[in-house]
């Protein structure tokens, strides 16, 4: 069979998972702290016709002949580029400007890091996000209901007036920032898991070692960017549609082979 044959078919296995990406993308576009993916391609084995020879004193070298066997995907990568923010007024709303995440624990204890910062109270007075994890947050952390108000300040401290009129302190939101955040595992839910290539979870809080500011009353909103999703969809598209053409052209000649025989 004819090696384009293949590597057609590789060309569309590989615009394909790049369409998936591309549509997951625009899927979360309206999602807050979402990270956008990218595929990145890369030539498989090449097949040697003939090696290259040196050059002598009295003839030049060749190079050798090598013919491609096709692509394949190289990288699904999550680009952890800051989001645009979007003012909502709201205490409990926290944008990260910078580098860093927000640590969610659940029931078992397991880890969880987001950069989406809307959050709520339970019937417990604890701080969670939309599914029920906990914030982590360091020293008392609990905002009595009968407070005057509270208020989150760009450091995650938090501060609230008692209901005799006195300002307490309410604990310090973590922050935890990586040695490679792009080699973080997606656990949905816009949350990330530890992985081996990530790096472990450095403890710290907004402003210090590296990790950006918190913003309160804000949302990071998603990173996609539309006009280059569309963009990239229409040269998946035509890279799909190229290949097909070279499998048909491929297989038009296998058929006249074939009608030699007649």
């Amino acid at each position: 069979m004819l090696r384009s044959l293949y590597s057609g078919i590789s060309g569309m296995k590989n615009f394909q998972t790049k369409l998936d990406v591309i549509g997951n993308n625009i899927a979360n576009v309206n999602t807050y702290g979402f990270k956008k993916g990218r595929t990145t391609f890369s030539d498989l084995i090449s097949q040697t016709t003939s090696g290259a020879t040196a050059p002598t004193g009295n003839q030049g070298g060749i190079n050798a002949k090598q013919v491609g066997l096709g692509a394949q995907v190289a990288s699904i990568d999550t680009l952890h580029t800051q989001g645009s923010m979007q003012t909502t007024g709201r205490v409990l709303d926290l944008a990260i400007s910078g580098e860093g995440y927000f640590e969610l624990q659940d029931a078992s204890g397991a880890s969880f890091y987001t950069r989406t910062g809307n959050f709520y109270f339970d019937a417990n007075r604890n701080i969670v996000n939309s599914s029920g994890l906990k914030l982590s947050i360091e020293g008392d952390a609990i905002i009595p209901a009968d407070a005057q108000s509270f208020s989150i300040g760009t450091d995650g401290q938090i501060s609230y007036v008692d209901a005799t009129g006195a300002l307490q302190q309410g604990g310090q939101i973590q922050m935890f920032t990586f040695q490679n955040p792009e080699g973080l595992d997606k656990a949905g839910g816009n949350t990330f898991q530890v992985s081996g290539n990530s790096g472990p979870a450095t403890q710290t809080f907004a402003g210090q070692d590296g990790a950006g500011s918190l913003n309160s009353g804000y949302l990071e909103m998603s990173n996609v960017d539309l006009s280059e999703e569309f963009t990239e969809m229409i040269v998946a598209q035509r890279g799909f549609q190229s290949n097909t053409k070279i499998i048909t052209t491929s297989d038009e000649i296998l058929q006249e082979l074939v009608n030699l025989k007649r």
